[in-house]
């Protein structure tokens, strides 16, 4: 169901389900902000109206990426999208996963959004750890950076565990890494779209126990 910010009542109920059932309340102090690169993007977990203001008027942020997609019964979600509109914000949907594999269509569709979005972007997830890491580090591949800075992306700072389901993520870039070692250079985007095989990553990769208890268990990531 929608949430409705056209009464008193739905508002508080948005408010209600964005602090308590959708973590925010856990937000409203840590940020988890990132510069991927000063005037062109940001990263951040799920921003509130007042975070989103913020950014907008200290950074000049136009567009705002939200890898989780459209949460119809989310108040975080919905609060969100009004203030994106309020404040004339180029919202786009660009879902990833952070437990599985990155889907190759998915990869691609978000170089596409990144070549033709307004600059500065903010790029948000529910918690800026691991999906957030992930599209912060494809787009500084996309800018011809090493492999190595875009892995650093996917950090203990931001709360990212590689250790983890999670890891999967970080284990995407080390493919990459492996290929050009053994091939020789190759472009990023062309190696998504010709050599990655996401099912063999997939089979391949395992998590440590105790990694996945503190993320799905103890921090309770999306």
């Amino acid at each position: 169901m929608a949430q409705d910010l056209t009464s008193a009542a739905g508002r508080r109920a948005a408010w209600t389900n964005s602090l308590f059932v959708d973590h925010a309340v856990l937000r409203l102090l840590w940020r988890n902000w990132g510069v991927v690169e000063a005037g062109r993007l940001y990263r951040s977990n799920h921003p509130g109206p007042r975070q989103l203001r913020a950014a907008a008027q200290r950074f000049g942020i136009r567009t705002v990426i939200n890898l989780r997609g459209l949460r119809e019964s989310c108040g975080s979600d919905a609060l969100g999208r009004e203030a994106a509109a309020g404040l004339g914000l180029v919202q786009i949907d660009a879902p990833l996963e952070s437990r599985g594999a990155p889907h190759k269509d998915r990869i691609l569709r978000l170089a596409g959004i990144f070549r033709e979005m307004r600059e500065p972007a903010l790029l948000h997830c529910k918690s800026g750890a691991d999906r957030t890491g992930l599209a912060a580090g494809l787009w500084l591949m996309m800018q011809g950076r090493p492999v190595e800075e875009a892995m650093r992306q996917l950090s203990w700072r931001h709360g990212h565990v590689s250790a983890s389901k999670t890891g999967i993520l970080d284990a995407f870039f080390r493919e990459y890494a492996a290929f050009t070692r053994t091939n020789g250079p190759k472009p990023f985007l062309d190696w998504v779209e010709q050599d990655y095989d996401e099912h063999a990553l997939r089979a391949a990769f395992r998590s440590r126990a105790w990694a996945d208890r503190l993320v799905d268990g103890i921090l309770r990531r999306e």
